[in-house]
Parts: C-alpha cells; sequence; structure tokens
C-alpha cells in the first residue's frame, strides 16, 4: 500500500503508473513549466523533477512508497541531481530549450535627471567584466599539464580541525586557496602568463544605454550575455537600474509633473500672467482673469504637459500647479488708505460685543524658540519632579 502520494499528484500520474506514463507525464510539464518558456514556473519545475528523479528510480520509488518523502530523505537519496540536470539527462542534453548554468547577473545604477527621461536620450556606460582569456582560451596553461592539487588532495576544499572547548572540537571545511575551489592546478612554469592561470582576463566595455521617453525610476534595462564570461558558464546579464535625481523646480507622480508657483495677493486677486519653463525648453504662458482668485493651496493643472508615456510618447500626463499666495508685510499700506482699500474688498463679518466678553491681545510666536523647546523635552527623562512650568510656545515681545 502506497504511504502518500504527494510526488504521484505532482506529476498528475496514479500509484499504479508503468515507467512509460511516467515519462510521458514528466515531459508533458517539463516543458510546460521549464523556466525558459516559463520563468515563473521555478518552484514548479524543481518540484516535478524531484518528483520524477524519485519516481523514475524503482529504488527510490518502492522506499517512497512505504515511507513517503520522509523516508527518502531519511534514506539520503533524495535531492541528488538538480532539476536542470534531470531535464537535459531526460531530453539526452539536446533539447530545443536546454539552458547550461549561468554566471551572476551584474546590477549597475545609473542616476538620471528628469529631463533625461522627458526627452529620451542614449547614455554610454564603461563597465569593468571579465572575458574568456584569448591567449590560454579559458583553460588556464599549458594544455595537458593540467595536476590534482596536492593541497587538498583533487576535493577543492580543505578541512580544518578546531578545539573549541574540553573535549569538543569543530571542523571548519573552507575552499583551498591553492587551486581556489577546482581541485586541479598548473605548475607556475604551464601558468598561462596573460590570466595568471585565471582562466579569464579583466577588460573594459562600453555599453549604449537607450533611456526612452517616460521611463521611470527603478526601471530595469537588460543586455543580455553581457555579464561576466567563465569557462563553461553561460555569461549572466548586465541589468541597469535607473535612478532619477531630484529636480529644482517639477517632482514627477506616475506620468504627471507637480510643481509650486508663488503668486502675490494682487495677482491671486486680480489675475496674473506666468510662464513655466519645460523640460524640454519650451516656454509655456498660463493666466488668470481679473476676478478669478487663486487662494493660497489651489491647485490647477494643464492638460498635456506631463511627462509622456512610455512606447507612447505623443500622450502625455498632466502638469499640476500648487499655488502659493505671499501676502504682503505688516504696515505695507498707509493707515488713513486702509478704508478704500477695504471698500473694495468683501466686507467683514460684523461682531456684536457684549460686557461678559474679555478682550485678549494677539503675539507672534518664536518658532525658533519652540523648536528649541522641543528639542530639550525629547532628551528629558520621564518622570522628572522638576518645579516650575516646562518649556513650550514661547510668545514675541511686543
Amino acid at each position: 500500500m502506497v504511504h502518500e502520494t504527494g510526488y504521484y499528484d505532482l506529476l498528475g500520474v496514479s500509484p499504479k503508473a508503468t515507467q512509460d506514463e511516467l515519462k510521458k507525464a514528466y515531459r508533458k510539464l517539463a516543458l510546460k513549466y521549464h523556466p525558459d518558456k516559463n520563468p515563473s514556473g521555478g518552484d514548479k519545475f524543481k518540484h516535478i523533477s524531484q518528483a520524477y528523479e524519485v519516481l523514475s528510480d524503482p529504488k527510490k520509488r518502492d522506499l517512497y512508497d512505504q515511507g513517503g518523502e520522509q523516508a527518502i530523505k531519511e534514506g539520503g537519496m533524495g535531492g541528488g541531481s538538480s532539476p536542470m540536470d534531470i531535464f537535459n539527462m531526460f531530453f539526452g542534453g539536446g533539447g530545443r530549450m536546454q539552458r547550461e548554468r549561468r554566471g551572476k547577473n551584474v546590477i549597475h545604477q545609473l542616476g538620471v535627471t528628469l529631463e533625461e527621461m522627458y526627452k529620451g536620450t542614449t547614455r554610454k556606460l564603461g563597465l569593468q567584466k571579465n572575458v574568456i582569456c584569448e591567449k590560454c582560451e579559458g583553460y588556464g596553461g599549458k594544455k595537458g599539464t593540467l595536476e590534482k592539487c596536492s593541497t587538498c588532495k583533487g576535493k577543492g576544499v580543505q578541512i580544518r580541525v578546531q578545539q573549541i572547548g574540553p573535549g569538543m572540537i569543530q571542523q571548519i571545511q573552507s575552499m583551498c586557496s591553492d587551486c581556489q575551489g577546482q581541485g586541479e592546478k598548473f605548475n607556475s612554469k604551464d601558468r598561462c602568463k596573460n590570466c595568471n592561470g585565471h582562466k579569464v582576463e579583466r577588460k573594459k566595455k562600453i555599453i549604449e544605454v537607450n533611456i526612452d521617453k517616460g521611463m521611470k525610476d527603478g526601471q530595469r534595462i537588460t543586455f543580455q550575455g553581457e555579464g561576466d564570461q567563465e569557462p563553461g558558464l553561460e555569461p549572466g546579464d548586465v541589468i541597469i537600474v535607473l535612478d532619477q535625481k531630484d529636480h529644482d523646480v517639477f517632482q514627477r507622480q506616475d506620468n504627471h509633473l507637480v510643481m509650486k508657483m508663488k503668486i502675490k495677493l494682487v495677482e491671486a486677486l486680480c489675475g496674473f500672467k506666468k510662464t513655466i519653463h519645460t523640460l524640454d525648453n519650451r516656454t509655456l504662458i498660463i493666466s488668470t482673469q481679473p476676478g478669478e482668485v487663486i487662494k493660497h493651496g489651489d491647485i490647477k493643472c494643464v492638460q498635456n504637459e506631463g511627462m509622456p508615456l512610455y512606447r507612447d510618447p505623443y500622450e502625455k500626463g498632466e502638469l499640476f500647479i500648487h499655488f502659493e499666495v505671499e501676502f504682503p508685510d505688516n504696515h505695507f499700506l498707509p493707515e488713513h488708505l486702509m478704508y478704500q482699500l477695504e471698500r473694495l474688498l468683501p466686507p467683514r463679518e460684523d461682531l456684536m460685543i457684549t460686557d461678559d466678553m474679555e478682550e485678549v491681545e494677539l503675539s507672534g510666536v518664536d518658532v525658533q524658540s519652540q523648536q528649541r523647546s522641543r528639542s530639550r523635552e525629547a532628551y528629558e527623562v520621564d518622570g522628572d519632579d522638576d518645579e516650575g512650568p516646562r518649556g513650550g510656545v514661547q510668545c514675541q515681545t511686543q
């Protein structure tokens, strides 16, 4: 009787499936979830490969049927091969979607201005990368002279025993420094003089990064196969991550642009004309009509003057303008002329004063003193019984 059916369920077969049925099921699923065809199916590909590895081996299958996945783990018979190795063995190593082991991707951050993202540009970037040594063709030395490393006996690792207490020892495993974990090395006279036996050499590579209109902060541009080269490995990719720099005037919100504009009180009440210099060096004129009041904090927008849409640059977002109204200083107008200004403005609200009301005086607030007081309070210890009032908002002396 089968103890558990998890591996059978992964392959979509019954516990009584024949080897041919297992192969047919694995072939169908492996092609469907292979990372080259289905980048998001990596975990599924790994699990079905593990299930097929166990069920395709009569001894492992018998052990699994009796004790399940736990029996495979305890018997030391699980996880012996990588999913890609199983796939390559199954398809004879010549499958159309076969993918060799890849080197690591190189990620580089590229600072770009908002103008560059608005107009689009091309940037040249110099990168240092490892390339296969041309002189030894990635062999590392004279062919036929590679010897087993005498330090690690060809294992590529060294084991060091360290005493950590009375009667207690610890084994520490580290990469062999003589052969760099390869298990083999050349004598100094046979080693390639160009790469010193490392099989690769460092060279500078210039790549052109095309920044299209409307690209966004954090967007990635991938150069496939431009990463470090290593013998026996497919080169990884170079991934450029765009890092948008701050702009003095505009802030970006998705496909929109946001800016602040200060206007005088007279402009807010009586109309104005203002210019805006765009990111592509055009000049826009915006205006309001007399009597069209702009309040402090009002937001207006200009259609189709935001950021170009990525891959559709003829369409743009909106330009939002936050207005800040600057009020005049105290006593900007002689007192005897105030009544004339008041006659032009909307009437004030009358106040009925009664005898039970109390009249007080307004004072300005000393903002700097307030900030210093808050800083002191932040360092005070809770529970102090200091006598007297604590510092707070300070009124300015008139």
